[in-house]
């Protein structure tokens, strides 16, 4: 009975002749951990923004409201305090609207500059990485080519 043959040596000899470069696969994971920073601070302070413009218009509702709360002596003077509410409400809603649309904007620039930027990286080690696998990989045909023909 034959023994089938063993593709172990085979395998590993091959491998050997066209070797992997880990290093370009770590400086890819260190490029993209860069840049996960990056987008993950500018989220960050997207929402720390918010969340004070929100508590900001929070507070100067409540205030208002305690203005339009107090008794009056006259039917009137209701009115006149919820126009008044009214009016401050669409001000501030206005105004609060606004700081928001800045912070979207200020996010907006800020991650078009970061991919921009993350672009120009992964280009440059792409770059570099085939480049290096290219004169290996030149390097390891002509080895086998000078083994071969002997």
């Amino acid at each position: 009975m034959q023994k089938p043959q063993d593709f172990t040596k085979v395998m590993q000899d091959m491998m050997a002749a066209f070797p992997v470069d880990a290093s370009a696969m770590q400086d890819a994971f260190k490029t993209q951990a860069a840049m996960t920073e990056k987008m993950a601070k500018v989220a960050l302070e997207a929402a720390e923004k918010s969340t004070e413009i929100s508590s900001r218009w929070t507070k100067d509702t409540i205030a208002k409201i305690g203005a339009l709360a107090k008794a009056k002596d006259e039917p009137t003077e209701y009115t006149k305090a919820m126009t008044d509410f009214a009016s401050a409400a669409a001000e501030m809603a206005a105004e609060h609207m606004a700081a928001f649309a800045e912070v979207a904007k200020k996010v907006q620039m800020e991650t078009v500059e970061l991919m921009m930027a993350a672009g120009k990286d992964f280009s440059e080690d792409a770059t570099a990485a085939v480049k290096k696998a290219t004169a290996e990989a030149t390097t390891a045909a002509k080895k086998a080519t000078a083994t071969a023909a002997k």
